[in-house]
């Protein structure tokens, strides 16, 4: 898990991951450096982010999933919150249109049961609009945390067993990965973390069991295309096993 090389290039030899996972960390730090405020620093966030979405699509990355808003972020200071939230509204209002025309399909991950009406329905729109594109998948974990969609698997499979549909002993890994959020979509190749920060934070915990971990320095309003390739170069470098003999991840 050592750290890539920031401005490593992707060349054709390398393969590229089919599908990444970002932990976009470090917004608030960032912003302290500079002496400017947190909304700052998230501001330049989504800059980082749209910057991202194109390099995928270029690069041929198949499916990104993006740590938006954590199940956890709502302890944040209330102003906070509100500014992320006011946000995700701006993305999706001025993005979500250039998304569809890159042919850019969002899908949504987290619990909705709780959001606020408009929140919920942006989501909506934004799955509905884009969900015949099959360049890049997009997938934001909002309101998201790990151990609570596992737990969510858990509850819908007990559910099942309680009405008789299945048996205790019919329980397995597979089952369980089968009432995850979005269980059609493959597991995360290539997780990267932003800010030098070295955990998951309750990200994909699940899906990232086989998954490389790539943590670079990079605060993630800095995050570039040339950060991405480092991160890809490092994955490459990288021995895959999956409990079972080496597999180099870039062969």
């Amino acid at each position: 898990m050592s750290k890539p090389e920031p401005t490593a290039p992707v060349t054709a030899d390398l393969l590229i991951p089919q599908h990444v996972a970002i932990i976009m960390d470090g917004n608030g730090r960032w912003a302290a450096a500079r002496g400017l405020p947190r909304g700052e620093g998230h501001r330049r966030g989504v800059e980082a982010l749209r910057k991202t979405v194109r390099a995928a699509i270029e690069l041929g990355i198949g499916y990104l999933t993006i740590f938006s808003f954590s199940s956890e972020n709502w302890s944040r200071p209330a102003a906070e919150v509100s500014d992320l939230l006011g946000l995700l509204r701006l993305f999706i209002r001025n993005d979500l249109k250039d998304l569809h025309r890159s042919q850019v399909r969002v899908r949504v991950i987290g619990e909705r049961d709780d959001l606020t009406p408009d929140v919920r329905s942006l989501l909506e729109e934004a799955e509905e609009m884009t969900r015949d594109n099959r360049k890049v998948t997009l997938v934001v974990a909002f309101n998201y945390g790990s151990r609570q969609e596992i737990a969510r698997a858990a509850r819908r499979v007990a559910q099942q067993v309680a009405a008789g549909e299945i048996t205790p002993e019919a329980i397995d890994a597979d089952l369980i990965g089968r009432h995850l959020d979005a269980p059609d979509l493959p597991d995360p190749d290539l997780v990267i973390r932003t800010s030098g920060e070295l955990r998951l934070s309750n990200f994909l915990l699940w899906q990232s069991a086989y998954s490389e971990l790539v943590f670079v320095p990079t605060y993630w309003p800095d995050f570039d295309r040339a950060t991405l390739e480092g991160a890809i170069a490092e994955y490459c470098r990288r021995e895959r096993r999956f409990g079972g003999l080496a597999v180099r991840a870039g062969s």
